[in-house]
């Protein structure tokens, strides 16, 4: 854990995150972890540094010392929870390949994402995570700045994976994953909001029987209009 927030703190540095922190020590580790699940029960939007303190066990004093402002702290708590999405992208990413290196299917890749954000266990997370996503949105200079960016790029990026190679780089395939993805969210804030899994889970299954149908039969990949002999 410490090695994978050693490296998303380098690259996702910003505003007042000072070089140091770019290595988080033992300590802020631990207290990261700590806030982490603090903010996982209560989220980010009132969050406050004398509350968070001492359910932690720790100071306001020693957290702007170790994370430079509470700015820097909640950027660092959204790279915590990046750590977790970025978990699961590289399980689906060593999963989405068959034998013959084509990718396993959109449908069959969108049904696992789908499980995951459906799972009960991960509520408390997806809910913090769509709070930095709409934050990023309205505030987009604040700390929480290009976390919605990255998230859509980091999905899309699996779910281009997971098609056929002839349909990667067209129009179509990026159309479809973009669909794909806007399901799969969609579905995700529905079930945030109702708490309804069936049908939630129904719909999107629908959306992804379609999407399995055209994976199986192979979709002919865009192409400019033209008269030849075979037809194309």
């Amino acid at each position: 854990m410490r090695a994978q927030l050693t490296q998303l703190f380098q690259s996702c540095q910003h505003g007042g995150m000072r070089d140091r922190e770019a290595t988080p020590s033992a300590r802020q580790t631990e207290l990261l972890e700590a806030a982490y699940g603090y903010v996982l029960q209560h989220g980010l939007g009132a969050l406050s540094l004398r509350p968070l303190a001492a359910a932690i066990g720790s100071s306001p004093r020693v957290l702007l010392y170790l994370f430079g402002s509470k700015e820097g702290l909640v950027r660092a708590l959204l790279v915590r929870a990046r750590t977790d999405e970025l978990d699961l992208l590289a399980r689906l990413r060593t999963g989405d390949r068959r034998d013959d290196g084509n990718g396993a299917g959109l449908a069959e890749v969108a049904e696992q994402v789908w499980s995951w954000l459906a799972a009960p266990g991960h509520r408390d997370l997806l809910t913090l995570w769509v709070e930095g996503y709409a934050r990023s949105l309205v505030d987009p200079e604040g700390p929480w700045a290009g976390f919605a960016l990255a998230t859509v790029e980091d999905w899309l990026a699996v779910l281009a994976g997971a098609q056929d190679p002839s349909q990667r780089h067209t129009a179509t395939g990026r159309a479809e994953r973009t669909l794909a993805l806007a399901v799969l969210r969609g579905g995700l804030l529905d079930l945030l909001a109702t708490g309804e899994l069936e049908r939630t889970t129904a719909a999107v299954h629908r959306h992804l029987t379609v999407l399995a149908g055209a994976d199986r039969q192979g979709q002919t990949p865009e192409r400019t209009p033209r008269s030849t002999s075979n037809g194309w």
